[in-house]
């Protein structure tokens, strides 16, 4: 069983969504192995998102990620990783294919509703980063 992390974003969190994306994962065959609700301070944004520290969109995702709540969780199944970005859609809502999660809720680049792991390594560092081995539920 493959692991990836999934996190529903502040914008879709304030807009009460986060059933709907939770149906959406367990619909589509996708187990949670781990879930919870955090409200990042900017030393977490700023370290989760540190590949991203050079690029010019960096300081307003930290100042995003850090404006409310979001949904952590961990996602398993066969091919867990694509299956999630697939659900999900292209990063650009408005790119999104009809009927995909940032297609449906996302409103902009930045404001997209939910992010993913894009990789197995990528996916076991952003899984560790919010979760011990012993909060994982097979």
């Amino acid at each position: 069983m493959e692991r990836t992390l999934a996190i529903i974003k502040p914008d879709a969190v304030e807009r009460n969504l986060v059933g709907e994306i939770i149906k959406r994962i367990e619909a589509a065959g996708l187990r949670l192995c781990a879930l919870r609700i955090k409200h990042l301070t900017r030393r977490e944004a700023e370290r989760f998102y540190e590949v991203h520290q050079e690029r010019p969109f960096f300081k307003s995702l930290c100042d995003y990620m850090t404006s409310g709540p979001i949904v952590i969780a961990v996602l398993g199944g066969d091919n867990a990783i694509k299956r999630w970005r697939e659900l999900m859609g292209a990063t650009d809502p408005a790119k999104a294919a009809p009927g995909t999660i940032r297609n449906d809720f996302g409103l902009d680049v930045e404001k997209n509703a939910s992010h993913g792991s894009d990789a197995p390594e990528t996916a076991a560092r952003e899984v560790a980063f919010f979760f011990s081995a012993v909060d994982l539920v097979d």
